[in-house]
């Protein structure tokens, strides 16, 4: 393991954050952490109820932790060994002590960053990230929503205690509520000055939190729904309860129609409202993780409408929830629970060559300016577009900006006083950069080579990937293979080294198998971005393509799965959920069966199906 993997912050609060409520008035007092200057704003709320139900939601988002727990069996041992039955004092207390020792390590990892506010002249913002790490929301109040606004300009700290969240949701809406976020707020008599508090913030979380931040400037499918949409998600999510995979929450996106939302595994079809696809190309997008969005139901009553936006397979989706003088921007990564498939998709998010002082510039701009967005950037820059946005997505990495996914701006913010190191969070651990050694990662040459030997569709199951990964260092080679499934998590792993021959993957994946999956993913990215140009057609010898389009009447779904291996064309067909029809043509040459096999898919094309390449992970 790396030697540093916290980052030390200390936070200083005058007081704590409260609720002062009164016959005739309300007080929000929120304290701010006063090392980085002075930062606040203050004011009489105009809507106290959207209010309210916002800060509520977020703070939801904050304590949302949705990771499996195991059932504590200290008291059920303890009525058997009461009982007479077979549980020896050893083993509950051995119990005991293990569960002491869990909860003990999941308070440290609760000890993470605060809320993160900061003030801007168009507005107020609260960012926030889950227990989880799996969620990151936005909450941004204009300024329309308060009377007599008085601000100072900055970012900090907020601090929440653990009964701030309970206040502010009795809040009563029908008295004047107002606003009061200092640095400097006046501590009661009744409360002792607080003193400084040390926090060591994991790089893991670090790491997670501004991979949110990166992903957000990537390029995106957009599609609008109506808050009736939302809601009929949200309904239809609580009244059902899939036993079985695939889980996603599956987007069909037609040009110039109205957005599909689709529940797996039932094919729960929900037509949207909210206006048509305004895309260049149709596209079907899962995601997964859709249990999160029901920290969105308590704003059903003030949302106007309802943006997503799609980054692609395994990369967060955002839903922006716009409620007039406030929006919440949500940001749901693509696993409910951090798993190393992640490392995959923050591979993509790294920017590569960023020029000289060209961040620097870009920041100061924004400073100076104030929000722009990435158009206004690009044309005074003196750099090509796609430089400007490297150096953008490493200045979001560094936490000094933020790109404002509601808005479509890029904003001046500073996560932490000194700017994070992105070699720092580069890595989620010492085996991640091993395996990006092995690969030859960041320019250098690599200590090994990694092949991928074979990549084995399972229909129903998911894609079985085999390689070999040539480790110099260990001077042998190592034949690793896994299985992602429909849900795109790693399952059936397997190697011949001796960390995953001593623990398998409950130590974490060892750098082979971490390796392997990387080479995976660029080697999918590649194929993409070749196939779209003749030559790079000629070098595919062997893939597999989606195509679906569904019956405006009936609703039913047709799929066709296009095989392309050597000299045979292999095609299936039929509905989703019944019984699919065969077929396979055998050629005299590679050439002919390429040919013959991306004709196919051109025909599937002009007949109105979808390729559904961007729902695989």
């Amino acid at each position: 393991m790396t030697t540093a993997t916290r980052h030390p912050v200390e936070l200083r609060y005058a007081t704590a954050s409260d609720v002062e409520s009164g016959t005739d008035s309300s007080r929000v007092r929120l304290a701010l952490e006063g090392s980085r200057g002075t930062v606040g704003v203050s004011g009489r709320v105009t809507d106290a109820a959207l209010f309210r139900d916002a800060l509520a939601a977020t703070f939801g988002i904050l304590a949302s932790d949705l990771r499996y727990r195991g059932k504590d069996r200290t008291a059920y041992l303890a009525y058997l060994m009461k009982q007479g039955k077979r549980a020896s004092a050893l083993i509950w207390e051995a119990q005991k002590a293990f569960l002491d020792n869990a909860l003990d390590g999941e308070k440290k990892q609760d000890a993470v960053l605060d809320p993160v506010l900061t003030v801007d002249p168009d507005s107020v913002s609260l960012e926030v990230f889950s227990r989880d790490e799996s969620a990151y929301a936005r909450l941004s109040f204009d300024n329309r929503l308060f009377e007599g606004r008085e601000a100072a300009h900055g970012s900090t700290f907020l601090d929440v205690p653990p009964e701030l969240p309970a206040r502010v949701d009795r809040l009563r809406t029908y008295v004047p509520v107002s606003l009061e976020a200092h640095v400097a707020l006046a501590t009661p008599a009744s409360q002792p000055a607080r003193a400084p508090r040390n926090v060591e913030v994991p790089h893991a979380w670090l790491r997670g939190f501004l991979q949110v931040q990166s992903a957000a400037t990537l390029p995106a499918s957009t599609c609008e729904l109506a808050p009736i949409d939302l809601y009929n998600l949200l309904f239809a999510l609580r009244a059902r309860k899939a036993k079985k995979a695939p889980r996603a929450l599956r987007f069909e996106l037609v040009p110039g129609a109205p957005p599909r939302l689709v529940l797996e595994p039932w094919e729960l079809v929900l037509e949207c409202h909210g206006g048509t696809y305004n895309g260049t190309a149709p596209a079907v997008v899962r995601t997964f993780g859709r249990q999160r969005l029901a920290a969105l139901a308590r704003l059903l009553p003030h949302a106007k409408s309802v943006r997503v936006q799609l980054m692609g397979p395994g990369l967060p989706v955002f839903w922006v929830i716009d409620m007039g003088a406030a929006t919440l921007t949500l940001g749901l990564t693509g696993w409910t629970e951090s798993g190393w498939s992640s490392a995959a998709a923050f591979d993509v998010l790294m920017p590569r060559a960023v020029p000289d002082g060209l961040a620097e510039q870009l920041r100061n701009r924004l400073r100076t300016e104030g929000p722009l967005p990435f158009d206004t950037l690009a044309a005074n820059a003196g750099a090509p577009k796609e430089s400007v946005r490297a150096a953008l997505q490493l200045e979001c990495l560094r936490g000094r900006i933020l790109f404002d996914v509601a808005r479509g701006q890029y904003r001046p913010r500073e996560l932490m006083p000194t700017p994070v190191d992105a070699a720092v969070i580069r890595y989620g651990n010492e085996l991640e950069a091993r395996a990006h050694r092995l690969l030859g990662g960041d320019g250098a040459p690599g200590s090994g080579e990694v092949k991928l030997t074979k990549v084995h569709d399972v229909v129903g199951e998911g894609i079985r990937i085999h390689g070999e990964v040539v480790d110099r260092e260990a001077l042998r080679s190592f034949f690793p293979s896994f299985t992602l499934d429909l849900e795109g998590r790693v399952k059936d792993a397997s190697c011949g080294c001796p960390h995953h021959r001593r623990s398998g993957l409950r130590e974490g994946p060892c750098e082979h198998l971490l390796a392997l999956r990387l080479a995976y993913a660029r080697r999918r990215a590649e194929e993409e971005a070749l196939r779209q140009t003749p030559e790079g057609r000629k070098l595919i010898r062997a893939e597999t393509r989606s195509y679906v389009r569904r019956d405006a009447e009936s609703g039913l779904e047709t799929v066709y799965r296009v095989s392309l291996d050597g000299q045979v064309v292999a095609v299936e067909w039929g509905p989703r959920t019944g019984s699919p029809r065969h077929q396979r043509l055998w050629f005299d040459s590679d050439a002919e069966a390429r040919g013959a096999y991306f004709a196919r898919l051109e025909k599937l094309a002009a007949d109105g199906y979808i390729d559904a390449a961007s729902a695989l992970v």
